[in-house]
């Protein structure tokens, strides 16, 4: 199991790459729904992590992050699928997707 702070630095790399997407999104004018609905689950999640953070309770943070990948599997899913998403918006989700990997194999 992670330190605190570890958890701490690798959450706020996660909600630096959830923000990044959301912005990315906003951007974005042809979005498949799909994909915006994920990356606002993400953000919303990420938000209601920030006080399971604060409790340290590892189990409910190893759900959290499960439920994310989910989301995240599926946004990146969705950039690959040949819709029209910019490369900008396709580098964030990658990069949310990656991060939600790396947090969740530091947890185990």
């Amino acid at each position: 199991m992670l330190q605190q702070n570890e958890m701490r630095v690798r959450f706020n790399s996660l909600q630096f790459a959830i923000g990044q997407a959301a912005q990315a999104c906003s951007a974005e004018r042809n979005l498949p729904g799909e994909l915006r609905s994920c990356i606002q689950k993400l953000d919303k999640q990420s938000d209601a992590m920030v006080g399971l953070m604060a409790g340290s309770d590892g189990e409910r943070i190893q759900r959290m992050l499960d439920d994310m990948a989910v989301l995240g599997k599926r946004a990146k899913t969705v950039c690959g699928s040949g819709l029209p998403v910019s490369g900008q918006l396709k580098s964030a989700v990658n990069q949310v997707h990656g991060e939600l990997c790396y947090f969740r194999e530091c947890l185990n």
